[in-house]
């Protein structure tokens, strides 16, 4: 369960509902009215769900389930952990050979992980093992990238919609001035009240999905440039303490920014 992710945003609601009932120092429930506009909440997020259909396919559309799913679940990627199978692997190879690996490897629950030891087992070329799974990461963050600017979208349309729908407001508001001056304050009211709807779904709702969204891709992908280049070093037949200082080493620079972009350099420089 994602606490922070959920917390965060149920304590957001709740301090602008708080915001909204303040009187100086006192509650006035009654002021909420004055934020509840249905005709604005349609504009806002009708609008913003539909630029969010109109620029990707059903195929991706379909998958908004398991995308928050992803969230509340909050998988853990653990590169400790993954550099301790590798530092593992390394020294069964070491002691009976990269084929002794192949068993090990069918305990694995990582798909990435037993492809790439069982590459390396199969006997394949390190350059082609290396392509391949460079391919399989850029693929993946590819397809990341996607379903993240999918919410990117939804974050950016809400404020438009919602400056949309206060420019009904104030068209509305406008038009009726010759009849009724009166209405001028309240339709006014009405009109903004859309805007803040806007701001308030792109900060509290679609930033921080794509933002917990953006912040797994890169866990998972730094786990798989891990698991890369410790196949790498035991296909090698590299010592495998040497091996787990290498993937420290490794994992110090990508939390330093020193890796920065490295899932696309790595693709680039082999």
């Amino acid at each position: 369960m994602n606490v922070t992710f959920i917390g965060g945003i149920v304590g957001g609601f709740v301090l602008i509902i708080v915001g909204m009932s303040l009187n100086g120092l006192s509650f006035n429930i009654e002021q909420l009215g004055n934020f509840v506009d249905i005709p604005s909440f349609v504009i806002v997020i009708g609008g913003a769900m539909a630029a969010v259909v109109a620029a990707n396919p059903a195929s991706r559309l379909k998958n908004f389930g398991k995308h928050i799913g992803i969230i509340f679940n909050q998988k853990k990627y653990n590169p400790l952990q993954v550099i301790d199978e590798i530092t593992e692997f390394a020294q069964i190879a070491r002691k009976n050979g990269l084929l002794a690996l192949e068993e090990r490897a069918n305990q694995l629950e990582d798909p990435f992980f037993k492809k790439s030891i069982m590459l390396i087992v199969d006997g394949n070329d390190g350059d082609k093992v290396r392509d391949m799974l460079m391919s399989d990461i850029e693929q993946l963050s590819a397809r990341h990238d996607d379903v993240i600017a999918m919410y990117e979208l939804g974050s950016s349309a809400s404020p438009a919609f919602g400056m949309i729908g206060t420019l009904i407001g104030l068209i509305n508001m406008l038009a009726s001035m010759g009849d009724d001056s009166g209405n001028i304050g309240p339709a006014m009211s009405v009109a903004l009240v859309t805007t803040l709807y806007g701001v308030i779904f792109a900060n509290l709702v679609f930033n921080p999905i794509s933002n917990n969204l953006r912040t797994r891709d890169q866990q998972e992908i730094l786990c798989r440039q891990l698991v890369v280049e410790g196949v790498m070093a035991i296909q090698s037949g590299e010592n495998p303490k040497f091996v787990k200082e290498k993937l420290e080493g490794f994992l110090e620079q990508s939390a330093t920014g020193g890796n920065e972009g490295g899932k696309k350099k790595k693709g680039k420089g082999e």
